[in-house]
């Protein structure tokens, strides 16, 4: 009945990570982290999940998708005037905490960019605002389940800064979301809500039928009525970097065959292992749910 699992549409980028003054270009974008996550999970019948991310990329950095090709993510990239990159400023310290710079941007999606496939759930994970509008979202909506990190929707451009402001027509979009993510300080910015559980549920009012929320100790999820929250353990965040990324389609890759509750669970876990190293999440469900089994004794 279905072509994919999950289908991913955003901006695959390259990065510049920065961090006390010491520069690595990296590739990045919640299409790449998230993808090479869902791509370690399995579905109910046991077989890996299976992924396609839609992307937009300038035709001389089409070779950077060979990494998510390699993992079996079926790829459809469009050709931009540039690639999409944002320079992430952190000091080793405190990694929480980084200043944000563009560094391109590969443009809007349209709808003829999106394949004709069926899916279980499609994931809009745009980087930054302008990649995807409203009516995108709803046309993708009448067609699937949505996931939509909000992210893509409050960091705007001003200049070759990125800063947060409130999403205009957050009412109708949130209306077409199934599965929805925000960081703590994108939650209290739309919600005006500073503790998590009552942002959740501000947020879920407006449609969502559960709600991720991320911040540096852990992730909380609103569904179905009910709170679950999960820690982050990693023991060091040199892989900092894609953490939301990972968490949210971890979730939802794992929602697809298990309840809420064990689905953070595990999305956590699976992200404190991935923050521990830089780039992709490379291990196993197996991996993920030994330290998950660890920390809830």
């Amino acid at each position: 009945m279905y072509d994919v699992d999950v289908m991913m549409i955003g901006h695959f980028a390259r990065d510049l990570l920065v961090v006390d003054g010491q520069a690595t270009a990296a590739s990045g974008g919640a299409v790449y982290y998230g993808g090479a996550a869902l791509r370690q999970l399995c579905s109910a019948d046991g077989n890996p999940l299976s992924v396609a991310v839609v992307t937009r990329v300038h035709p001389d950095d089409r070779a950077y998708l060979d990494e998510l090709d390699a993992l079996g993510i079926e790829v459809y990239a469009t050709d931009a005037k540039e690639t999409s990159g944002i320079e992430n400023v952190y000091r080793s310290e405190d990694m929480e905490r980084r200043t944000c710079r563009l560094l391109g941007f590969a443009g809007p999606f349209r709808r003829e960019d999106v394949p004709d496939l069926r899916a279980k759930v499609c994931l809009v994970v745009p980087i930054v605002a302008g990649e995807v509008d409203l009516d995108l979202l709803s046309w993708l909506a009448e067609r699937m389940p949505v996931g939509l990190d909000v992210q893509g929707f409050v960091r705007v451009r001003s200049g070759e800064d990125l800063v947060f402001r409130p999403w205009a027509e957050m009412v109708q979009g949130l209306a077409c979301v199934t599965y929805l993510k925000a960081d703590r300080a994108e939650a209290e910015l739309l919600t005006g809500e500073r503790e998590l559980h009552r942002a959740a549920k501000a947020l879920a009012a407006y449609g969502p039928q559960e709600v991720v929320l991320t911040q540096s100790s852990g992730v909380t999820v609103y569904a179905q009525g009910e709170l679950y929250e999960a820690p982050f353990v990693s023991r060091n965040l040199r892989g900092r970097t894609g953490r939301g990324d990972t968490c949210f389609a971890s979730y939802v890759g794992l929602r697809l065959g298990a309840p809420p509750g064990e689905a953070a669970r595990l999305a956590a876990a699976i992200t404190s292992l991935k923050q521990e190293q830089p780039g992709l999440w490379r291990g196993t469900l197996s991996d993920a749910r030994r330290l998950a089994d660890a920390t809830s004794r």
